[in-house]
């Protein structure tokens, strides 16, 4: 009983719950019928402060649900930059990959989240990881972008990042051509200072 109050409380960002059916015995850990833990919920929603609680009480940011998404990983998706804060101190695991192969940087790059790009290139998360598709931080950012501001800053970001402008997706094709052939101009010169250099 307590452990699904617990992740109810957690899903319904209701902080107060969290830590009152944590005090009366609720396992931190127990998994919902998709296997997410309190904390996948809270992160799912951004519910920062019961997320706080979920960390200072030992929760796992690498704990998988049945399509291998985890707290850290969530943050990427959802953009997230308290998230990301919260998170840190546990030490999430910046290696580990969602189900597409991609680390959390990936799906941040395609989404346009430029706070959370500028914020997570602070750590030590590898700014060229390949994901399943062949495809790195960079490519999703030209690929599935749309060349707006937004994508223009994140590119510039993983440039300033150290991400290798040359490394092309499965089929050969570079960022820069990419660019090119999408009409990306602004990105298309950020690449070509950048492979200048």
């Amino acid at each position: 009983m307590h452990n699904q109050r617990l992740l109810d409380a957690a899903a319904g960002g209701d902080a107060i719950g969290v830590r009152d059916t944590l005090q009366a015995g609720a396992d931190i850990e127990t998994r919902d019928g998709r296997r997410r833990t309190a904390l996948l919920l809270a992160a799912c929603s951004d519910h920062v402060e019961v997320a706080e609680i979920l960390v200072s009480a030992g929760a796992d940011p690498d704990a998988a649900d049945q399509q291998s998404d985890t707290p850290w990983l969530v943050t990427g998706m959802t953009g997230s930059v308290r998230m990301l804060k919260v998170l840190l101190p546990a030490k999430p695991d910046l290696t580990i990959t969602n189900r597409f192969g991609g680390v959390s940087l990936i799906p941040a790059c395609e989404r346009g989240h430029v706070a959370y790009v500028r914020e997570v290139l602070k750590t030590d998360i590898n700014v060229d990881h390949v994901n399943d598709l062949g495809w790195t931080g960079l490519l999703e950012a030209v690929v599935l972008g749309d060349g707006s501001a937004p994508y223009q800053e994140i590119v510039a970001l993983l440039i300033a990042g150290g991400a290798d402008v040359d490394l092309p997706d499965r089929e050969g094709v570079t960022a820069l051509r990419h660019a090119i052939a999408k009409g990306q101009t602004k990105i298309a010169q950020l690449l070509r200072a950048a492979d200048a250099r």
